[in-house]
């Protein structure tokens, strides 16, 4: 079920004209999350939070980069100083603290905490930063910045949902041109064919791949499988998984993430029940979504249908997870998940049947739950195509 249509990219191609704007708000949704738990500073390091609030994407380097985030007070984003040429200054959103290297980054991070002990730092943040963080403010607690952002970014705009629209439909194409047999399989080796899907995204207009799985023939039954010198041959099936980081002019990249399944020929037996089965779990799933219904409930409806059909034990993971500026991000669509879908949440539909040492196959469609129902980003034909190429 597809309600309305993928909103437009917007912008002047230097991305969104009003993006400082949109970080301010931000800003002050975090400050008014962190008075709600009693959190007195957020500290974002490596991670999405930090580019989520300040637009600048730090290195993953040893040399540590934090934006120091109080509720109370102007926040501060502390940097090497040889990485400081590559921030777009905004004082409307934080002062920039450039470390030299004969400077102690961690002291610096402590001495703009002061005396606030209620802390929430990174989930991605280096053990060795925290651990000397710890050191240095010993009467600090600690939780996540997940806790108090997570929620936050999972709730997507509409200038958000339209890059991951963007993304989305690059994405299509690459499939498009996968089912239409226009991607060679046969004979090649997985590794060869997810640097051609790669190569496409890129294209299509991906700033870079995030990741492209293919899984042929036994291998099909590994949902993470690494692509490598195993050729495909006739017969077999082919799960193909991609995405990859978009962006639209300057603004903050958004991901992409879909998968098909293909057959190179005459399908192997049992592929066609399972298959059909598979389809009508995906549509029962997509179909469910709709603000207001817990995330366990959603992935209970898929799952429900492939154990009715005798394949409950081969469907090995989540129904799916949220997706944003990372691939895999709130909220996720698991059993014990009991949090309700909220209008703006963009995620993964995702079932999969996996045989092992025989086959596998996964349908998986980002979708945006809307007030008056779900919005399909991906449109790409669901059924079993037979790949000759």
């Amino acid at each position: 079920m597809t309600v309305g249509s993928p909103p437009p990219a917007t912008g002047d191609g230097r991305g969104a004209p009003d993006a400082s704007a949109a970080r301010v708000a931000r800003m002050a949704r975090a400050r008014q999350a962190m008075a709600e738990r009693g959190i007195e500073v957020l500290l974002c390091s490596l991670g999405a939070d930090l580019p989520w609030l300040t637009g600048y994407e730090a290195m993953p380097l040893e040399r540590p980069t934090v934006l120091v985030l109080p509720v109370d007070d102007v926040a501060t984003l502390v940097v090497p100083r040889l990485e400081a040429p590559r921030v777009r200054e905004d004082p409307e959103l934080f002062d920039l603290r450039a470390w030299s290297e004969g400077e102690d980054a961690v002291q610096v991070v402590a001495g703009l905490v002061g005396r606030r002990a209620r802390l929430a730092v990174s989930d991605r943040c280096w053990a060795s930063l925290l651990l000397g963080l710890q050191a240095a403010l010993p009467s600090a607690t600690w939780c996540t910045t997940s806790s108090v952002l997570g929620g936050l970014r999972a709730v997507k705009d509409e200038a958000e949902i339209a890059v991951l629209a963007a993304a989305a439909a690059a994405a299509d194409r690459v499939a498009e041109a996968l089912l239409a047999g226009d991607i060679p399989l046969l004979g090649r080796s997985e590794a060869e064919v997810a640097a051609d899907i790669s190569a496409r995204l890129v294209a299509e207009g991906h700033a870079r791949v995030d990741f492209a799985i293919v899984a042929s023939g036994p291998n099909s039954a590994s949902p993470h499988h690494e692509p490598g010198g195993r050729r495909i041959g006739a017969g077999e099936v082919v799960v193909c998984d991609f995405g990859g980081t978009l962006r639209l002019g300057d603004e903050l990249g958004y991901c992409s993430d879909t998968t098909r399944t293909v057959v190179t020929g005459e399908p192997p037996e049992g592929l066609a029940e399972l298959y059909e089965t598979l389809e009508r779990a995906q549509a029962a799933a997509v179909a469910a979504v709709a603000p207001g219904v817990a995330c366990e409930e959603i992935d209970r409806t898929g799952r429900r249908i492939i154990a009715e059909a005798g394949y409950g034990e081969y469907f090995i993971h989540r129904i799916g997870h949220g997706i944003g500026v990372e691939v895999h991000e709130d909220p996720y669509i698991v059993e014990g998940n009991s949090s309700p879908i909220e209008a703006g949440n963009a995620f993964s539909v995702e079932p999969g049947i996996y045989l092992p040492g025989r086959f596998g196959a996964r349908i998986e469609d980002i979708v945006v739950a809307r007030a008056g129902g779900v919005l399909a980003l991906n449109r790409t034909d669901h059924s079993l195509h037979v790949v000759e190429a």
